[in-house]
């Protein structure tokens, strides 16, 4: 997975907003700034996608498809989510990838790496 960063507040509230395409291993992760109950939705996006919702030690916790154009959000049952992994729709199943399964960066936890812990 090629994924690329939201971390400023704007890359964040823009996320994956008008764009019409995606390769299949492209994505964007949105680290949070504290663990919390994720919220995320589709205004202004066309493509369909899939999100997993990570908690602090790097594990999905949910997988959710998300619906092109659809503002209603898409809030997570858990509270400890600390990141989100938007995927092309289907990414995950393709790659077998489920929820208990850890994401790490090459340079190791996503914690570690992006927060310095």
């Amino acid at each position: 997975m090629d994924a690329e960063l939201a971390r400023t507040g704007i890359q964040q509230q823009t996320g994956m907003m008008f764009r019409t395409n995606l390769a299949e291993n492209a994505g964007m992760l949105f680290p949070l700034p504290y663990s919390q109950s994720a919220s995320f939705w589709m205004k202004n996006c066309p493509l369909p996608l899939s999100i997993a919702y990570i908690d602090p030690d790097g594990v999905i916790q949910e997988i959710h498809d998300l619906e092109p154009q659809n503002t209603n959000s898409v809030v997570s049952a858990s509270n400890n989510i600390r990141f989100a992994l938007e995927t092309p729709r289907g990414w995950f199943d393709r790659h077998q990838v489920r929820t208990g399964m850890v994401v790490r960066t090459e340079s190791g936890s996503l914690m570690k790496t992006f927060f310095g812990r």
